[in-house]
């Protein structure tokens, strides 16, 4: 597979040297068989520039530092959406107590303590990591280009998009037995909620970054 997108790649490149038209380019990949993705993207490897020889855009990358960032980012991230919701849901036990368990007492106020811990924990640091990667994509606006980014990004939104669709079905689920109550009711607006905000928060961030190479 790789050797036929660098086949694909050497053929747009001795294109655009004979000066030939991106659009002529792109129909004649169409036409041999090849898939509108692939013919973009291999046209996509140089750059819209009036320079005599193809100039080559800079490629998705690895990096050992770009991992370490990204990943306690991410990681900062699952631990204060997760400690944040348990501690949403401490609160809705403790105001709005289940009949049928009668000890909460100090197991709410012990898992309270260890998520509000987590969160003074988490959370500066999600801030801290969020606004330095910031400042490294503002100098080097290259730097997006991280394949390490880009495939957690995809995983948050995977993750978040899995918590969704189970959050409506147990929602769903309940309703339909009959069983909805304020205390359900706002467990599930919590998860909803949180999940919710990281789904939309990276989607948005990946659709601007789409608009961006669409312009360049």
């Amino acid at each position: 597979m790789a050797t036929a997108t660098q086949d694909l790649e050497r053929f747009a490149r001795e294109a655009l040297l004979r000066g030939l038209p991106r659009g002529d380019i792109e129909q004649a990949m169409l036409q041999a068989g090849w898939a509108s993705e692939q013919a973009k993207a291999a046209l996509g490897a140089y750059a819209d520039s009036r320079f005599p020889v193809p100039v080559p855009r800079p490629r998705p990358y690895l990096s050992a530092r770009e991992a370490f960032l990204y990943l306690v980012l991410f990681s900062a991230l699952y631990l204060s959406a997760f400690h944040l919701g348990c501690l949403a849901f401490d609160f809705i036990n403790r105001f709005l107590p289940d009949p049928a368990q009668r000890q909460y007492g100090y197991t709410i106020v012990d898992s309270m303590r260890f998520s509000a811990a987590s969160l003074i924990i988490g959370v500066p640091l999600y801030l801290f990591m969020s606004a330095k990667i910031a400042r490294d994509l503002a100098r080097d606006p290259v730097k997006r280009l991280s394949s390490v980014r880009r495939w957690l990004t995809y995983l948050t939104l995977f993750v978040a998009a899995g918590i969704l669709v189970g959050d409506l079905i147990t929602l769903v689920y309940d309703a339909l037995g009959g069983e909805l109550t304020l205390r359900f009711l706002l467990k599930v607006a919590t998860v909803a909620l949180i999940s919710g905000a990281m789904f939309w928060h990276y989607l948005a961030d990946l659709r601007q970054e789409e608009r961006q190479e669409e312009r360049q």
